[in-house]
């Protein structure tokens, strides 16, 4: 996925190596920085880590509502904006962050360094908006290192190979720690929130959610990728690929948090993990395409070719020459899908389009999934029982996804909840 530039010398080699053994990533989220008085309580924590012996290697978000704030902003200018200048205008909520919680950790005498994702090295594809950490040159926050300096890094952000600012999507910050992590062989990546770690269903939502003290990467990738908003899913494919376990704790406290690692016997023994909801969605229904060979190819290649990212497919069985394709996107992209998927329809000589943006994904995860039977049919007698109509299902080997209306989301959420008996104690 991405490769670490190595030191040049071999002193320098021999230097970067005893720097390795004591690496400590943490992450904070925009919640954790969200204010002065925040930013000094992250400051003391990553002063205490420093001071156990630990070379420490911060990675911050933009203070808490700042991303939303500057999206607001764009938007009163563009109702499109150019997507270069919005990864131009989002990465400097992180540099906002990074210099403030380098500041703070001056005042209780350390040394701190602030680096934007442009300084560190961190170099992505050119897609603006969702870029790919291509490569990781990691040098100068290594040669930081071993002057004894906290490096601090603007999360969410990387450069092109032609210097151009990206930025990583939502949750980005996530993924440069983890992707940091990796390339600096740290013992652990420590990601802090506002919340004691991952629970099997939102608290807001479910009142006896339950805390895990372990979960697997494939259940967090996916819970991740179906709603469930404390770590972005492509962090987590990160940490299973180079093996880097992941701690989710809060900020705010000393709470274990969970850990995010490898699979064993004992996970697969849970029947079910967790339930997410996804209310970010919007189903879109091509109408009237004409049954036959390849047009399916054709109309999500279009798709594709607009950078549009694609959830749930269903294609109606036909008993004419016509056929019907429903497919879901967030609803966050669908004002810039809409032109995209509109000339899609018109190649293939489809009838029009319907969107239907009320919608909510509900999902099971689990990996005890793979070797328990049932699970499906108990999940739908859950919403069939609180009148909930199914618009849509997914499956695979370790979840279960339902669309069904988005102003009874939360109804199902908490009835799945209550059927599998996920707030007992275990």
């Amino acid at each position: 996925m991405f490769r670490v530039t190595q030191p040049r010398s071999f002193a320098t080699l021999r230097m970067t190596n005893k720097v390795l053994q004591m690496i400590l990533v943490q992450k904070y989220g925009g919640s954790s920085v969200a204010n002065i008085k925040k930013v000094k309580n992250v400051a003391r924590r990553v002063v205490a880590a420093k001071r156990k012996g630990n070379q420490v290697v911060v990675v911050v978000s933009a203070p808490g509502d700042t991303t939303d704030e500057l999206i607001d902003l764009a938007g009163k200018i563009s109702k499109l904006p150019n997507r270069r200048e919005m990864d131009m205008l989002l990465s400097t909520g992180e540099q906002m962050s990074v210099a403030l919680l380098a500041m703070a950790i001056h005042e209780l005498g350390e040394d701190a360094v602030s680096m934007t994702g442009y300084q560190v090295g961190i170099i992505t594809d050119e897609v603006h908006g969702a870029a790919k950490i291509e490569d990781i040159d990691a040098r100068r926050m290594k040669a930081e290192l071993a002057k004894g300096k906290i490096v601090i890094v603007a999360g969410f952000q990387g450069k092109t190979a032609n210097h151009e600012i990206t930025t990583l999507g939502r949750g980005g910050s996530d993924l440069t720690a983890v992707a940091l992590a990796s390339v600096l062989k740290a013992k652990v990546c420590e990601i802090y929130t506002d919340v004691d770690g991952v629970y099997n269903a939102d608290p807001r939502i479910v009142s006896n959610a339950r805390k895990l003290p372990v979960i697997s990467y494939d259940e967090m990738m996916e819970m991740a990728s179906l709603g469930a908003k404390v770590m972005q899913s492509r962090s987590v494919e990160v940490g299973k690929k180079y093996d880097v376990p992941i701690l989710v704790r809060n900020s705010m406290n000393n709470a274990e948090g969970t850990l995010i690692t490898k699979e064993n016997k004992k996970m697969e023994k849970v029947l079910v993990s967790g339930i997410t909801l996804n209310e970010d969605e919007a189903k879109v229904t091509i109408l009237k395409v004409p049954d036959k060979p390849g047009i399916a190819a054709k109309v999500f290649s279009k798709i594709a070719e607009g950078n549009i990212n694609i959830d749930m497919i269903i294609q109606n069985k036909s008993t004419t020459n016509y056929t019907d394709i429903s497919f879901t996107v967030f609803r966050s992209d669908l004002k810039r899908a809409l032109p995209v998927i509109r000339k899609a329809a018109e190649a293939v000589k489809a009838r029009g389009i319907q969107v239907d943006d009320n919608i909510a994904k509900v999902s099971l995860v689990g990996v005890g999934m793979k070797s328990h039977s049932g699970v499906a049919g108990k999940m739908f007698s859950a919403l069939a029982e609180k009148g909930i109509n199914i618009e849509m299902i997914s499956t695979s080997e370790i979840k279960i996804s339902c669309v069904v209306d988005g102003r009874r989301g939360k109804e199902a959420v908490r009835a799945i909840h209550k059927k599998f008996e996920l707030g007992k104690k275990k």
